[in-house]
């Protein structure tokens, strides 16, 4: 899955009552639902698998606390969510259920006792199948007379959707059964999975087309899978591993691991690091084993599932509720990773900051396929922290080593760790660059702190004369939250910025007079149509607000907040202009005037002062300022509107409105629009798929709108 709930924050159980656990068990599973609905049906998950997990793992123990909640419509009875529709559906001859999750070691040791109790063993040893659990799609195969006749996703756990044209195009899936020993009636389940390879490269084509960019490999072959045409289907790299089994009108081995063996002489592809584990410290051995080898994987697991060996067994121990007595999957701690790290390079950001960036052996880490991580700066790498003190117990990244990653819901990823005793013998330190690789190896340097100490940032010298900050002030310039340029995009720039058409933001603006020399529809990719609409996207940008403008100029610590704020407070280009000169020059003044604005301070003044009191750049907004027609005045903010003054946080998914458009409507009403919530929030408006930032309401006494009473509520 993807992103967003926490419940940490939530009451203890034990100390709820039973009208709170009421309420928040309703709440639950009204969410469960919506992200079975999500994952199962949509293939659109919005919360990643730790946090789903949590979810459920609350969930279920409201229901264990109080029975009474338990009803045939719990998510607590069913398996996934029903069919999406789109395909005939298939009734399962024999439930596909979902197993229980363990978390911790003490899980699986009582998951041990459990089965010891249950089956009255004393002396007899239990012998365990493991193997990795897959994270992709659950698929029935039904086989009659040794022939393929039907195909199912797991749906609902009684119901799924038919796929048998889909799944008849994948190599790993045999028309017909091998072997002698096949049952009249052959039901194979097992996992649809894509590697991330083949993830990477149908998202790099998917991107090129201009089509759906998939979030991870398990929504990749979701996807894939359930298209109308299985040309579709057949074009993308599927795979399929067997693990278990369905109706059989006869069993031809009498243990999972024979059964295994057996799938495997029919021709099905198994997971060659299945095992057989004879005792629960051997089933945890495995588990490290595993976790430490996920990143070298070309697939993404999530943690390894323990099943009883022998099915007599397995008949005897039976289900309880949704998921068998018999197996359980062991899930990986969450967020976490292992992987090699290939490479450090270093990135030259827009205001000449050096970003070293590790690349790494791709791996799956929260349901996303992680190829880079931040590194954040010279010190991080040498194990030292921001204010001196020992990273990593002052263990060094090097070229080479394996690594912990780590990724905590939309932060970028970082190492947390460097597993040393699989440090190679030739590994050497990792020495910062003392000069800029761009071509004009200007010298780099440390940034001052406030307190003129030498701080953790080093920045090229170059400025505007480096040609990779000049190309980052350009991205930045069309990017959605600046000009905006549809079909201007990254690649298309820095094309035009290497064939030397493009190098400061006016150049943009006398493209579609210079295309008589140029012939831009003569250029791979382009053509009369893209070049005629490109040209309209450049025409309807000669009109820009103030607030976007401000932003687009790329002045260091002016952001879209800060941009905005200093359009409300001074109103017009013109204004604005002319204070940046005064403040350029010193004028003592003005800057108190610009010191006084709402959320602008002496950073962002020195910056201001700097940016206007270089030449080169004063000629850019000027050659640029000619070629626009407009510069928009800024909205004044309401000040009599029934929000004014007031904090709103806006979570889940809104649906009569984006999000961008939400805050906008609050902060021209004359609200702050808040990303996070505390004691000083006053509403937090949560649609569907709300997660940590309701908890977070409820924890503060936070009035919670929906969007309707909101809209209702301004006026809209």
């Amino acid at each position: 899955m993807a992103k967003t709930a926490k419940t940490k924050t939530l009451t203890d159980i034990a100390k709820l009552t039973k009208a709170q656990a009421k309420v928040e068990h309703m709440r639950l599973a009204l969410e469960l639902e919506a992200h079975d609905k999500r994952y199962y049906q949509e293939d659109a998950p919005s919360i990643s698998d730790a946090e789903y997990d949590a979810l459920r793992q609350r969930f279920n123990a409201i229901e264990k606390r109080f029975p009474e909640f338990v009803t045939a419509e719990s998510p607590s009875q069913k398996i996934g969510a029903m069919p999406s529709g789109r395909f005939k559906k298939v009734r399962h001859a024999v439930p596909m259920l979902s197993l229980d999750n363990a978390f911790a070691e003490q899980d699986v040791l009582d998951f041990v006792g459990r089965i010891e109790r249950f089956l009255k063993l004393s002396d007899d040893k239990i012998d365990f199948s493991a193997e990795p659990k897959i994270d992709g799609l659950s698929m029935s195969l039904r086989y009659e007379g040794g022939e393929l006749v039907t195909a199912a996703t797991r749906g609902d756990g009684a119901e799924g959707e038919d796929v048998t044209a889909n799944i008849r195009t994948l190599e790993d899936v045999p028309q017909k059964l091998k072997g002698r020993n096949v049952p009249d009636i052959c039901e194979v389940r097992g996992e649809v999975y894509m590697t991330k390879k083949a993830f990477l490269a149908l998202n790099e084509r998917q991107k090129a087309a201009g089509d759906t960019i998939f979030a991870n490999p398990r929504n990749s072959a979701a996807g894939s899978l359930r298209q109308k045409d299985p040309s579709i289907t057949a074009s993308r790299p599927l795979g399929f591993f067997a693990y278990s089994w369905g109706q059989m009108s006869a069993m031809p081995e009498k243990t999972q691991t024979g059964m295994i063996h057996w799938f495997e002489r029919c021709g099905f592809k198994t997971n060659p690091l299945t095992k057989l584990c004879h005792s629960v410290e051997h089933l945890i051995a495995f588990h490290h084993k595993i976790e430490e080898q996920r990143g070298e994987l070309d697939y993404d697991i999530d943690g390894v599932v323990y099943k009883i060996d022998r099915i007599d067994w397995q008949e005897r121990l039976g289900f309880v509720s949704r998921t068998p007595r018999w197996a359980i999957a062991h899930k990986f701690p969450a967020e976490r990773a292992m992987t090699v790290l290939r490479d450090i390079e270093i990135q030259v950001g827009r205001t000449g900051s050096f970003t070293p960036v590790g690349k790494l052996e791709p791996v799956g880490v929260g349901g996303v396929i992680v190829q880079n991580v931040t590194l954040h700066n010279e010190d991080y790498i040498k194990g030292i922290g921001n204010k001196g003190e020992q990273l990593r117990e002052g263990r060094d990244i090097r070229i080479g080593d394996t690594v912990v990653i780590q990724r905590a819901g939309d932060v970028i990823p970082q190492v947390v760790d460097v597993v040393i005793d699989k440090r190679p013998k030739n590994t050497k330190e990792f020495h910062f660059p003392k000069k800029c690789p761009c071509p004009l190896h200007t010298d780099v340097v440390r940034e001052e702190t406030a307190t003129g100490e030498e701080g953790s940032r080093a920045r090229c010298t170059g400025e505007f004369a480096c040609p990779y900050q000049k190309i980052e002030h350009l991205k930045l310039f069309v990017s959605r939250r600046a000009f905006d340029i549809d079909g201007l995009g990254e690649k298309q720039l820095q094309y035009f910025f290497d064939e030397g058409w493009v190098r400061e933001p006016a150049d943009i603006f006398t493209l579609p007079k210079r295309n008589a020399k140029l012939k831009l529809e003569e250029i791979e990719g382009y053509g009369e149509t893209s070049v005629r609409n490109l040209f309209a996207a450049i025409e309807s940008r000669r009109r820009i607000a103030l607030e976007r403008f401000i932003y687009a100029l790329g002045m260091r610590h002016v952001g879209e907040t800060t941009a905005l704020a200093l359009a409300r407070g001074y109103g017009s280009w013109d204004a604005f202009h002319d204070a940046c000169l005064k403040i350029a020059k010193g004028d003592e003044d003005t800057i108190a005037e610009m010191d006084a604005l709402d959320q602008i301070g002496d950073t962002v003044i020195k910056s201001v002062a700097a940016y206007f009191g270089e030449s080169h750049n004063r000629g850019i907004v000027e050659r640029l300022v000619k070629e626009l027609s407009e510069i928009v005045d800024a909205e004044k903010p309401k000040s009599n509107s029934a929000v004014a003054g007031k904090t709103v946080v806006f979570t889940g998914s809104l649906e009569k409105m984006t999000r961008d458009e939400a805050k906008a409507t609050a902060e021209r009403l004359g609200a702050k629009a808040a990303g996070s919530v505390s004691k000083k929030t006053d509403y937090v408006v949560a649609g569907p798929g709300a997660g940590s930032k309701l908890a977070e309401a409820k924890k503060h006494g936070v009035q919670v709108l929906t969007e309707d009473e909101w809209l209702k509520l301004i006026g809209e």
